[in-house]
């Protein structure tokens, strides 16, 4: 039987989900509380990466397990073993192909920008406390949906096969002292989101205009965008499946 775990986790003490050799993921993690908790070893794959020091709210992964378990009883017991930063909401029966990573229709990210220095959320979102012009930011997010090549918003050296995403959404908005920018797609890039924020930052603080912001688009060069502000503002908030009822 294949299953899908959904799940969610603090990043800030993991470099991201995929496992690394010398360092602390939480797909390592995952897999070693499953395996212990299963007695047989088990690899969880993910929906996707996220960098050192991002957060995920909704993340789903899969494993295949020959033998029967209660669902119920299997999620309290991987939540008693998994360290605190790490929660398994549930555990979900799915058809035997059925893929994590390469089934998922849209994915959700939201940056957090605080623009009060918040000492409880220091880990949580990023301060920046110099005056941002948010409506004008959300013009230039309105161009995204213009474009499907985001070439210039991704790391270099990576291995896709095209640049291509398509836009579902792209906004800001302000709740009290902290500015939230959420934007959906079939697929991002490495390092996209980040570098989307940052030259929309950009944009705010009136160092580039629209004109620029379209123009950095089509230079598919990643030196024309902006900065990629930092990983522990950046949240994975919703994973979609066709045949998974959220």
């Amino acid at each position: 039987m294949r299953y899908f775990v959904k799940l969610a986790y603090n990043g800030t003490q993991y470099h991201g989900w995929q496992y690394q050799p010398n360092a602390a993921s939480v797909q390592e993690t995952m897999n070693k509380a499953f395996s212990v908790v299963l007695n047989t070893t088990l690899n969880l794959m993910g929906a996707g990466r996220t960098d050192t020091g991002v957060h995920a709210k909704e993340m789903y992964a899969h494993f295949d397990f020959e033998k029967p378990f209660d669902l119920v009883s299997l999620v309290h017991k991987l939540n008693s073993y998994l360290p605190k930063d790490i929660v398994i909401y549930t555990i979900i029966p799915v058809h035997a192909d059925a893929h994590a990573r390469f089934d998922a229709s849209k994915r959700t990210y939201e940056y957090h920008i605080n623009t009060f220095k918040d000492v409880f959320s220091q880990e949580q979102s990023w301060y920046f406390h110099q005056k941002l012009d948010l409506d004008l930011m959300n013009e230039a997010a309105q161009l995204l949906f213009k474009h499907v090549d985001f070439q210039c918003f991704s790391k270099v050296n990576t291995d896709v096969n095209t640049f291509d995403c398509t836009i579902f959404e792209a906004n800001w908005k302000q709740e009290k002292n902290t500015l939230i920018f959420t934007i959906s797609a079939n697929r991002f890039l490495r390092n996209m989101v980040r570098a989307i924020v940052g030259t929309l930052v950009n944009v705010g603080l009136h160092k580039i205009t629209l004109a620029d912001f379209t123009a950095i688009i089509k230079s598919k060069n990643r030196d024309k965008a902006g900065f990629s502000v930092p990983a522990h503002g950046l949240y994975l908030t919703k994973i979609e499946y066709e045949y998974i009822t959220q």
